[in-house]
């Protein structure tokens, strides 16, 4: 380790100085390591630099994360979360602040899990567990298809959902095993021995849904994955989801992203089955077809050269009856075909002619509903006509007059409702039912 020079006795330094010794100093005595605790006062800058401090029961420290190391992370910080931080050990000069300058970031108590899993990796690789030579072909037509998984996980029935959909016809056999906790592991890998040993499967589907590396830790078990290698049968990961990584998805022959997927890939689907069957049936017949055509070419020019005159004018003759025969039976197709399109064409000539009697009493019935409704109409029509006629009988002023009352007016044509206002010797015209009279008021009442 590199010593660094003291300052000598009475020597002043400046600020800078100071802090840059105390740095060099830190840097120097404290290399790259990891440090543990919680996230607080969490703060991502706009230039993408993540600055928080890490802290426990009774201390905290700075720290700083940049962007350029920042962006490998999967996951976001956040308030409160337990990390362990490969740091470099430094001070901040501009401000004299203690701080770490962060490499890499995990979540706290994953370490020793990934550790774990890269040991554990290496060492099957070394033997070869994963070398793609030995992987085994998945088949293209499975018979049966066998799933590893817990009868109560979702992985399973979109598993089933996805073969009942690409391929019913297909049995499925379920080996139950835990897929999460201590058990776990070791009831995977008695059902892949399971299925090893009946081998009643032509494929063989291991599978889960997401977790945390802790939820799939079951899958990076050293026995399940030597399960797996020694399985005779083609076995297809579909474990978590398409970031997710596990031993036994290493190991297997083929992987999947997800569970959906690893079905899709276990088990072809029907319609393209039954497209190709059809296409190889047509290129059959095809081949087929040429090949007689050719042989019977090929016979027709041996014979040729083989026989008599006479025999090849019988032979003529011969295929000239059977070219009769084969024309009498096409014109005879020909004919039926033609008798089938004409009935169908009467068919719908008769369907789409309109059935005039039934029409016609149609028209007969809408024409006397017509006639009531007219009837009923107009006969409701008189009746409000005779109510309004009444209405305005009893509204009519004449009616009024004709029972003895009269309209009193004066001179100006106003009428006079009330005696107030009225004075002796003022003129008043009163209107009868019949006729008018001028009158003089003598004493207003």
């Amino acid at each position: 380790m590199t010593r660094l020079s003291s300052p000598l006795p009475g020597e002043i330094l400046s600020v800078s100085a100071l802090t840059r010794s105390v740095r060099d100093l830190l840097e120097h005595r404290y290399p790259l390591l990891w440090v543990a605790g919680e996230i607080s006062n969490c703060v991502r800058a706009k230039s993408g630099h993540l600055y928080f401090s890490l802290k426990d029961e009774s201390a905290q420290v700075r720290c700083a994360m940049f962007r350029n190391r920042g962006q490998y992370l999967d996951w976001e910080p956040r308030e409160g979360l337990r990390v362990e931080v490969r740091a470099l050990v430094t001070l901040y000069e501009a401000r004299g602040d203690f701080q770490l300058n962060v490499e890499a970031m995990r979540r706290a108590g994953q370490g020793a899990l990934f550790e774990a899993f890269l040991k554990l990796r290496d060492k099957l690789d070394k033997e070869g567990l994963f070398d793609p030579a030995r992987k085994k072909p998945l088949p293209l037509y499975p018979r049966r298809i066998g799933i590893v998984t817990s009868p109560q996980a979702a992985a399973l029935r979109d598993v089933l959902t996805t073969l009942a959909r690409r391929n019913p016809s297909v049995p499925v056999i379920v080996y139950p095993a835990q897929v999460q906790g201590e058990a776990a592991a070791q009831q995977l890998t008695t059902a892949v021995a399971t299925a090893a040993r009946r081998n009643e499967c032509d494929v063989l589907i291991l599978c889960r849904g997401g977790g945390s590396i802790e939820d799939l830790w079951a899958f990076n078990d050293e026995r399940l994955a030597r399960a797996i290698h020694a399985c005779p049968i083609p076995v297809v990961t579909g474990i978590g989801h398409e970031t997710d990584f596990t031993i036994a998805e290493f190991v297997a022959d083929r992987r999947a992203a997800t569970p959906t997927a690893a079905a899709e890939l276990a088990a072809p689907a029907r319609a393209d089955l039954l497209a190709e069957l059809r296409r190889q049936r047509q290129s059959l017949l095809r081949q087929m077809q040429l090949a007689l055509d050719t042989r019977a070419q090929r016979v027709d020019s041996l014979a040729g050269r083989l026989q008599s005159p006479a025999d090849r004018l019988a032979a003529n003759a011969a295929r000239l009856g059977a070219a009769r025969v084969r024309l009498a039976a096409a014109l005879a197709r020909c004919a039926r075909n033609a008798q089938w399109r004409l009935a169908q064409a009467a068919h719908r000539l008769a369907m789409a002619m309109p059935k005039l009697d039934v029409l016609q009493n149609h028209i007969e019935r809408l024409e006397t509903a017509l006639r009531r409704a007219a009837s009923q109409g107009l006969s409701a029509r008189a009746e409000n006509l005779a109510r309004l006629s009444l209405g305005l009988t009893h509204l009519n002023p004449a009616a009024v007059l004709e029972r003895g009352y009269a309209i009193v007016r004066r001179p100006d044509g106003s009428v006079v409702g009330t005696s107030a206002g009225l004075r002796p010797g003022d003129p008043l015209e009163l209107t009868f039912a019949r006729g008018a009279a001028t009158v003089r008021v003598e004493k207003p009442l």
